[in-house]
């Protein structure tokens, strides 16, 4: 048994002889009753003992099964779970990082060019790992994709997958951008 259940139970036995003794103690402040209302009286402490015993038990029953995950479901619906630390890290659920692009975080690529192949636009970026990777639409990195690519304009959009409590929505839109070499001295 946990210290958790086995503290409960104290619990509810305290508070169990505090209910079985406060009718005896308001029995002892009243005055003698004749002897035929003294038995229906008897009968009446008798019976308030035992739905006060049914109680008890009922009470300890449920916050067992609670305890043991029978009684008690948590359908989040959309929402965070408000058992879970908001402090901790989210991308730990998504288990180790992959090798490759893959693997990195946006914020760890740089934005070297943007190629035309075609029709399709390619993003050219220098990775962490020092290797230069050609990205499109679509792609994935471990925190985010690409949802445009903007030739004309020399800048990438990523959406970004955050797990904010206060932000209303589950992402957020994160633009690189080529730099001219004038930009760049500033």
């Amino acid at each position: 048994m946990s210290r958790r259940t086995s503290n409960l139970l104290r619990a509810l036995a305290a508070a169990a002889a505090v209910v079985t003794a406060l009718p005896l103690a308001l029995a002892e402040d009243k005055p003698a009753q004749p002897a035929a209302q003294e038995g229906s009286a008897n009968k009446d402490s008798s019976h308030k003992e035992e739905q006060n015993t049914k109680t008890i038990e009922k009470i300890i029953e449920e916050s067992e099964s609670v305890l043991s995950g029978r009684g008690f479901t948590y359908d989040p619906a959309g929402r965070r779970d408000p058992f879970r630390s908001l402090v901790e890290q989210t991308k730990a659920d998504k288990g180790p990082r992959p090798k490759g692009i893959a693997g990195m975080l946006i914020s760890e690529v740089d934005l070297v060019g943007i190629v035309q192949k075609g029709k399709d636009n390619l993003a050219f970026f220098n990775g962490s790992d020092n290797k230069g990777y050609f990205l499109r639409v679509g792609d994935q990195l471990y925190d985010g994709k690409i949802i445009q690519i903007n030739r004309q304009a020399g800048q990438v959009v990523f959406r970004q997958e955050i797990n904010d409590p206060r932000s209303i929505k589950p992402y957020r839109d994160i633009t690189k951008r080529l730099y001219t070499a004038e930009e760049e001295k500033l």
